[in-house]
């Protein structure tokens, strides 16, 4: 978690877009983003990370090509 550190930005509409290594792996709208966004909020930093992984889903499996 600490080396692949999620971030995340909400926008003026709401919408939570979630980012990894600079660019954005995830957009969460509506009902969803507002939930999260209130969860973020209140989050420590390793809360944060885990909501963040947690919202990408599926996003990492292991087999990522490293640089």
């Amino acid at each position: 978690m600490a080396n692949d550190p999620f971030d995340y930005r909400v926008d003026k509409s709401g919408t939570v877009r979630i980012f990894w290594g600079g660019r954005c792996v995830t957009v969460v709208g509506g009902d969803n983003a507002r939930k999260l966004a209130a969860k973020l909020a209140s989050a420590d930093e390793a809360g944060v990370q885990r909501l963040l992984q947690r919202a990408t889903g599926n996003f990492k499996h292991g087999n990522e090509r490293r640089g």
